[in-house]
């Protein structure tokens, strides 16, 4: 496995760190590859939560820019390239994941590091981070489900004013806003995220499967439409190992022990 991506088994859950801290976890091929590969590992193994978080002083500054440079290519870039075969792959692979994704931001996420972020299904941030979306500065639009999920998350006036101005904004903001979940003091981050990621990792993960489908739904299905989405999950999930045992353990006033089917 590559440096660039560190990867901790805690059995039931995985927690994968993004590795290159003097790049501010930027990411060049190299980390594309690893992280992706390693994410498909994990989910293949069984994993019933994985958090993602990045070391040193940022999360993620988005994209390397050292190898990006005009002055020194021969030809202008064909940047969808880098969306085809890496970005837009990783993005789906987290929204199509039948388990929890949490993300802890413990500083900066830029550009592209931001909206990994926000691909993810919990995110927790430091209360020292900021996200920004640094696109325009460089004459770019927002990428890897930028303009989807800012448009969703805060609407189309804040999502167009955030990608235009490129302005950061501060965890605690974000967090008002709706654009993540929560802040945290940054001392207490990990912690509190990998306490988190445990419990999702020993509840019920068919059922956390079938909410982030339903979700995920919701933004384009009518109200009719998503009344028979749900009626055609909770169908599903009644009919799972987890669901009888947390019936039967409300019954009898027990902790529920799921077995994730």
């Amino acid at each position: 496995m590559s440096d660039s991506i560190l990867l901790n088994d805690h059995g039931t859950w995985a927690e994968i760190t993004l590795n290159r801290p003097e790049k501010l976890n930027s990411f060049n091929d190299e980390m594309h590859i690893a992280l992706r590969s390693t994410l498909e590992f994990v989910l293949a193994d069984g994993k019933r939560a994985v958090l993602l978080s990045g070391a040193g002083r940022g999360f993620c500054a988005g994209q390397d820019l050292g190898d990006r440079d005009p002055s020194k290519m021969k030809k202008t870039p064909d940047l969808s390239q880098t969306l085809t075969n890496f970005y837009n792959p990783l993005v789906r692979l987290i929204q199509n994941a039948d388990v929890p994704i949490i993300c802890a931001v413990n500083g900066v996420a830029a550009g592209a590091g931001a909206n990994l972020a926000m691909a993810c299904d919990i995110v927790m941030a430091s209360d020292k981070a900021k996200f920004i979306q640094s696109f325009a500065n460089v004459g770019l639009l927002p990428d890897a489900g930028g303009t989807w999920n800012l448009t969703r998350l805060l609407g189309p006036a804040r999502a167009k004013a955030l990608a235009m101005t490129g302005e950061s904004i501060l965890a605690e903001q974000a967090a008002d806003w709706g654009m993540i979940w929560k802040t945290v003091p940054t001392d207490d981050l990990m912690t509190e995220a990998r306490a988190l990621a445990q419990k999702l990792a020993t509840g019920p993960t068919n059922g956390y499967a079938h909410i982030k489908k339903a979700i995920h739904a919701a933004g384009d299905n009518t109200l009719d439409e998503q009344l028979d989405l749900e009626a055609g999950y909770q169908k599903i999930c009644g009919e799972s190992a987890d669901y009888a045992e947390g019936v039967s353990a409300f019954l009898q006033k027990r902790p529920p022990v799921f077995q994730g089917k």
